[in-house]
């Protein structure tokens, strides 16, 4: 995707904002819940004191738009000028968002006119609309823009402290707002919506994006120059190998969407210089997600296998060199990369494969699933059915294209009203437990894009499977599982024992086991997917762990196993 293309969906997000603002100012305004809303300002008005009009008066500065550019302004500079190589994208994604979200908030107001709450007002009220809150969707941009370069840079007990001060301050702004009766609380909503919805979009314009690749193509790939080296011999060239004293042999299978030229070209050159100069380069297919891996590493010494590619891709290549010994090396290429990620791989293709086969390979675990209609195939990162798999199979090709990973979450909301789905699971062959469920979900590793831990005790290395039952009922119960998520989910904890005590958290609406081996049974056939691919829908899941049976190249040191599975940034793509 080009750089800043995503940008194009600020239109869509002011469209979006300023519709709603017209149907709460207009038609909506004398039905509930719009029309209480005044109730809620009136009840906070009633019970104003000095020591919260004082703490009101302190946010109102802070989110106040003198104060977020110039808090903008000089964590921009901070960015360039402090660390020892200005970092150019994190500042342009700070500054970008306050920006974006500041042009989106004073185009709505152009075409919103919506009066102040009927109370007393603590602030003179501006001439814009109330609709939606600009000191909300400001303090959104910049302390939860702050939030978002914290979670990439930070680790630890540090990382969750300053998230969960930054996160906490446009809440308090939120509240400040209502209290000062100066906005009602759908112009508040509005706000929180707006400054989110403008971080996803330059996020994923600046800091997801990787200029400089170029869309691939099955035309043969220029051999790379350097050092009077022969040229690599590829399956998209003639075939020719270069002359010389034997050399270490490397099976190259590269997406020719995911990694463009640019990228393959610099493999090239990295492989080269550890070594391998015999290179075998396949491409991948739909009918062939490994190209033509299975008849490279069959009969020939091969010692390593580079996968170039997303979470499908890995997928496919390891479901064949799993238990053959052959190392594997990853190249995060697609648009997820969860087991890169979770492995602490870089997110640069090249840099990722060079500090790679700078340390050793690493014996780990892989699940193995099977079911009606599904032929026994393994996977690195995840396993489901239910929510997850219909989330997968229905995300718009043309929309993943463009958006990314961000296109299952348009696909997600179309699925939040799907029924809950009745099923049995049976953990290490012990006595069945029927529940109801809105998706089940088998991990063989733990955290997704932006290091959300949705399975925090899973670790590739620990000879079990984690196990995820959600259920949340209704908004509260998904209101639940996110904050649950974001600001509580624990990491780092050791491994429960195989069929040890199951785990209940966000009032129920989460429930975890770990287990070897986990057989699940459906009253109705359900959607079921392995690492982001969709397959046929049934009504029996297997998966059972085949402990160390992939061995991968990671970079050294080697990170500690009880941190192994954790990410440090932002499902998958093959």
């Amino acid at each position: 995707m080009r750089p800043g293309r995503p940008l194009l969906l600020l239109p869509l997000q002011l469209a979006t904002v300023a519709g709603l603002g017209l149907l709460v100012a207009g038609p909506m305004a004398h039905r509930l819940p719009v029309s209480a809303e005044d109730g809620v300002n009136r009840f906070l008005a009633e019970r104003r004191s000095d020591p919260a009009t004082m703490l009101s008066d302190w946010l109102s500065l802070v989110a106040g738009t003198q104060s977020v550019i110039a808090l903008t302004l000089l964590c921009t500079v901070a960015l360039l000028l402090v660390p020892r190589a200005p970092r150019w994208r994190d500042a342009a994604f700070l500054a970008g968002s306050v920006a974006a979200q500041s042009a989106v908030f004073l185009l709505v107001t152009l075409a919103v006119d919506r009066p102040r709450p009927d109370v007393a007002h603590l602030d003179a009220a501006p001439p814009t609309s109330s609709f939606p809150s600009g000191h909300v969707g400001a303090s959104v941009a910049l302390f939860g823009g702050l939030a978002v370069l914290a979670a990439l840079r930070l680790r630890g007990v540090r990382r969750r402290l300053v998230l969960g001060t930054l996160l906490l301050i446009p809440l308090a702004v939120a509240v400040s707002r209502l209290y000062r009766g100066m906005h009602h609380p759908s112009d508040v909503v509005a706000g929180v919506l707006n400054g989110a919805c403008t971080l996803l979009v330059v996020a994923y314009a600046v800091l997801l994006s990787r200029p400089g690749e170029t869309r691939a193509s099955a035309a043969p790939a220029p051999a790379a120059r350097g050092g009077g080296l022969p040229a690599a011999r590829t399956c998209e060239d003639d075939g020719t190998a270069g002359l010389g004293a034997r050399r270490a042999r490397a099976v190259v299978v590269r997406h020719p969407h995911a990694c463009g030229e640019g990228s393959a070209a610099r493999v090239r050159a990295v492989l080269r210089r550890h070594g391998y100069e015999d290179q075998v380069w396949t491409l991948t297919s739909v009918e062939d997600p490994c190209g033509a891996l299975p008849a490279h590493v069959a009969g020939a010494e091969t010692e390593l296998v580079v996968v170039c590619g997303g979470d499908g891709t890995v997928r496919a290549c390891a479901d064949v060199v799993a238990g053959t010994g052959i190392a594997l090396a990853i190249v995060p290429c697609g648009t997820g990369n969860l087991l890169a990620r979770n492995l602490r791989l870089p997110s640069d293709p090249a840099a990722a494969l060079r500090e790679a086969l700078s340390g050793q390979p690493i014996a780990l675990d892989v699940g193995r699933v099977r079911g009606d209609g599904l032929a026994p195939a393994r996977f690195t990162v995840m396993s489901g059915a239910g929510f997850d798999a219909a989330m997968v199979r229905d995300a718009s090709a043309r929309l993943k294209e463009h958006l990314g990973w961000a296109a299952y979450l348009v696909s997600a909301v179309r699925h939040l009203r799907d029924p809950r789905m009745r099923l049995s699971i049976r953990l290490d062959g012990g006595a069945p437990l029927e529940r109801r469920a809105r998706m089940v979900l088998i991990g063989n590793v733990g955290s997704l894009q932006g290091s959300l831990p949705l399975l925090p005790d899973a670790r590739p290395d620990s000879g079990l499977l984690e196990v995820l039952l959600l259920d949340p009922r209704g908004a509260t119960g998904w209101l639940a599982v996110a904050g649950h998520l974001v600001s509580r989910a624990p990491a780092g904890q050791p491994p429960r024992a195989s069929g040890g005590p199951t785990r209940r958290v966000a009032g129920g609406a989460l429930e975890y086991f770990s287990a070897a081996r986990i057989d699940l049974r459906f009253a109705r056939p359900q959607p079921r997917e392995l690492d982001g691919d969709a397959f046929a829908p049934g009504t029996r899941l297997t998966a059972e762990v085949e402990p160390g049976a992939l061995r991968v190249y990671l970079p050294a040191p080697i990170p500690a196993p009880a941190r192994v599975s954790t990410s440090d940034e932002p499902t998958t793509e093959g």
